[in-house]
């Protein structure tokens, strides 16, 4: 007898519920039940990013489409994915599925060059090797043991989001990025797990999704594949082959009772290398003259809604190549496969890094109303109000920084910048971050920048204006939070007039309109 965990039947995906309950449940329930379900929610925005590929790359397989707009229209008009075509084809490959599988576990391959480690080396949200201990207080001495559901999802995410970096220097093993390791994943998102995977199928056939053409009429996904290592390629055969692209050669080695497994220990080696130059569907690129094609990438210091008239502006071949879902979505409503003049919502989920080791993960989630993917006006308007707001954090980051000097130096009023030395300067700066200025100013604006991008295409005129005021009062708020925080001392309260005084003048030219106004 031996170790079976088979993922088509067993629960492992963690999905919320119409109640906003988290339950796990089988690959076959998750797609059946999509229709019932709100989202997948995986134990960090990695984990959900790579469970809705792999169900997309499920969908897709079955399906060997949809081949054209009209092929999409006919599942979306169906509602859901309890369709004879689908329980045919996870009964044709169940035996694919199995985690624990002696001749062909799912998503992994033996490798005997190298000797077996904790799990935890896999977990990219727990702490081993180069990651940090920013998220987990595990340690790689101490290991950690898991169950089949979650080491199931460690795979899956693994294969997606693994690290470039040295696996055995003396063999001189070296791993490569996953294909969604570096950049944003954008996903359309809607009202249920149905209507999302949805939107995000994109057309395939023989010459899309454009970017990760057919290179093989034997395009198929891993698990159909008698070696999906084999050819070794950079380039995949197509679409299918790329959604479940094996970057490692994982094998998880089980334990315990044969009812209820558990997992310590891996063997993990390179696997495929992915050619670096292929540009992903679901990001976002732009396009730099020195260095090519560039992802977009979150920001510890930049919220994502800041870029969103980048993101929007899909007509834009020039300088940038937006996410494919992004168009294609698009496209639907134009043909009215989906209804026009409505708002989605974008999601957005990765990481930063730096060389091989992790910042920080990161998901987000932004209305994304369709009338923007549509008409390059409005997005020209959403650019100008994104730029009002950076004048005005330009103008604030001025007026405190000059408070701050004040304070630091206040025999330096009436100087230049310019004449300001270094260290006054660094002082400063050090002052200005302690009072967290901009964090102040950006995080108030979220939610009136929220209602300015909804209400943008059906009052254009009262939707600058509102934002505009909201904006300028912002600033106005942040400045007197700093000067709050600068204290009640003769210099402090000195230096925050002069401040008030500096802002005061510049949104008086940014907003000639509107009344000076010198407090809030």
């Amino acid at each position: 007898m031996t170790y079976s965990f088979n993922l088509i039947e067993q629960p492992w995906i963690p999905c919320v519920d119409t109640e906003g309950s988290v339950i796990e449940l089988s690959l076959r329930e998750t797609l059946v039940q999509a229709h019932n379900l709100r989202s997948i929610a995986g134990d960090s925005p990695l984990e959900t990013a790579a469970l809705y590929r792999l169900l997309l790359a499920v969908l897709h397989s079955a399906l060997r489409g949809p081949e054209n707009a009209a092929a999409w229209n006919e599942l979306w008009q169906a509602g859901k994915w309890e369709a004879p075509w689908l329980h045919d084809y996870l009964g044709t490959w169940k035996h694919r599925f199995d985690l624990f599988d002696p001749e062909r576990p799912f998503y992994q391959a033996r490798d005997d060059r190298v000797e077996a480690k904790s799990i935890i080396s896999l977990v990219m949200d727990m702490v081993s090797g180069n990651n940090a201990t920013l998220f987990d207080h595990h340690l790689e001495e101490t290991g950690v043991l898991l169950f089949p559901p979650k080491a199931a999802r460690v795979v899956v995410t693994a294969q997606t989001f693994g690290l470039a970096g040295f696996c055995n220097p003396k063999q001189k093993l070296t791993f490569t990025d996953a294909p969604w390791t570096r950049g944003i994943i954008f996903f359309v998102e809607s009202d249920n797990l149905f209507e999302t995977l949805a939107l995000n199928m994109l057309r395939y056939d023989d010459k899309y999704p454009q970017d990760i053409p057919l290179t093989n009429d034997d395009d198929a996904p891993a698990w159909e594949m008698a070696d999906p290592y084999s050819p070794q390629r950079e380039i995949p055969q197509g679409y299918l082959d790329y959604l479940t692209w094996q970057n490692r050669r994982i094998l998880i080695i089980p334990n315990g009772e044969m009812k209820q497994p558990s997992v310590a220990n891996i063997t993990v080696t390179p696997g495929l290398r992915l050619d670096a130059s292929l540009l992903d569907p679901f990001k976002h690129f732009r396009k730099d003259d020195l260095r090519g094609m560039l992802p977009l990438r979150f920001s510890e210091d930049r919220v994502l809604w800041r870029d969103s008239s980048v993101l929007f502006h899909i007509h834009n071949p020039e300088h940038a190549r937006p996410p494919s879902n992004f168009e294609w979505v698009a496209n639907l409503a134009d043909k009215n496969h989906i209804k026009q003049h409505q708002t989605l919502r974008l999601m957005a989920l990765g990481m930063a890094n730096d060389q091989a080791k992790i910042e920080f993960f990161h998901q987000e989630h932004m209305p994304l109303p369709l009338d923007y993917l549509e008409n390059d006006k409005l997005v020209g308007m959403l650019t100008t109000a994104l730029d009002c707001a950076e004048e005005t954090r330009k103008s604030l980051w001025s007026a405190a920084s000059w408070m701050a000097v004040l304070i630091v130096a206040p025999n330096s009023d009436g100087k230049n910048w310019k004449n300001i030395n270094r260290v006054t300067k660094d002082q400063a700066s050090q002052l200005y971050y302690h009072w967290a200025v901009e964090r102040f100013y950006w995080s108030a604006l979220e939610l009136p920048f929220f209602t300015l991008l909804e209400s943008l295409p059906d009052d254009s005129e009262s939707a600058l204006n509102v934002w505009e005021t909201k904006v300028r009062r912002t600033a106005w708020n942040a400045m007197e939070k700093a000067a709050e925080l600068a204290g009640e001392n003769i210099p402090a309260l000195k230096a925050a007039v002069r401040a008030r005084s500096i802002l005061g003048g510049s949104l008086k030219g940014l907003f000639p309109e509107l009344e000076k106004e010198v407090s809030v």
